[in-house]
């Protein structure tokens, strides 16, 4: 027992201290990812503002019916984007409508919906739900084509637009001020994210721009799920590039050259590449949405 102790005590030791060393470190806590995140405002027209921090852009409409806003972005950021409201003249929002159910776009849910009443179709509840969100999180009114909410002098569609991005997006079209909020079918500059395991399609989301620009006024301005502010030939561009990186895809998997579109890429809109969605995972999205498969990153 003796000859025992001693060469068991090094190792307890070390144990003792490596918990004291994990105990420190989770004390510590991690870095906060939105410690620097500054929301910032920009008018777009009539009512409506744009707010960008992290996460998908915000749209809000504020004025005498009160402020209605257009997706919330990360729970953390709630509080700050609280406070760019009041900056705008507003309170705590009496609508909250959510374009999709990602959580760059429904985490401050919890937080507005302690107070507002948020709308989105029927799928982003069916989702927010059976991801397990808090029942406060969760539309309270949804639709399965679109609905009409007439506030602060404005007539807003949101419109239900099928099996692109995901199931269950809508975009959200401030009609007399001039102005759409088109959730994630809208990554300005760059090539955006399709989520096939949620319901997504390349073509889809193809025809619903389309079916977008024919519906909306020229001079209509548009927010974007993400990028800057911008119109629609911003919106127009995004729906060439789409199309045809999609088709030089589809091009390569009938011919068998998909490995060599994969090594050398398209030769051109490198520059779309440089977000979240680079040109591979964008090549493997288009493939993966033509197989009916979700890719694998």
């Amino acid at each position: 027992m003796r000859r025992g102790g001693p060469r068991l005590a090094p190792t307890i030791a070390l144990s003792v201290l490596v918990a004291v060393f994990a105990c420190r470190v989770a004390l510590a806590g991690p870095a906060d990812p939105f410690g620097g995140v500054e929301i910032k405002a920009t008018h777009v027209a009539g009512a409506v503002h744009m707010l960008e921090g992290a996460g998908g852009n915000i749209g809000v409409s504020v004025g005498d019916d009160g402020v209605l806003i257009v997706d919330d972005q990360f729970a953390p950021l709630a509080g700050r984007i609280e406070a760019a409201i009041v900056v705008l003249g507003g309170a705590a929002p009496r609508f909250i409508l959510n374009t999709h159910f990602h959580g760059d776009h429904t985490g401050g849910n919890a937080h507005f919906g302690r107070t507002g009443l948020i709308v989105a179709h029927e799928n982003v509840r069916t989702r927010l739900a059976s991801g397990q969100a808090p029942a406060v999180a969760l539309p309270v009114v949804t639709y399965q084509d679109r609905v009409r909410i007439h506030f602060n002098g404005d007539d807003i569609d949101v419109i239900h637009l099928p099996t692109g991005h995901t199931d269950g997006d809508s975009v959200v079209w401030f009609k007399n001020a001039g102005v759409i909020h088109m959730g994630d079918h809208f990554f300005s500059g760059r090539f955006p994210f399709v989520d096939v395991a949620s319901g997504g399609s390349v073509a889809g989301f193809v025809a619903n721009i389309e079916a977008v620009l024919d519906m909306v006024p020229a001079d209509t301005q548009v927010i974007p799920g993400h990028g800057p502010l911008g119109g629609v030939d911003e919106l127009r561009l995004a729906l060439e590039v789409i199309r045809e990186s999609a088709d030089i895809v589809r091009k390569a998997m009938a011919d068998g050259t998909l490995d060599d579109l994969k090594r050398n890429g398209f030769g051109r809109w490198s520059e779309w590449g440089s977000g979240f969605i680079s040109e591979g995972r964008w090549i493997a999205i288009v493939e993966q949405s033509e197989r009916g498969v979700a890719p694998s990153f």
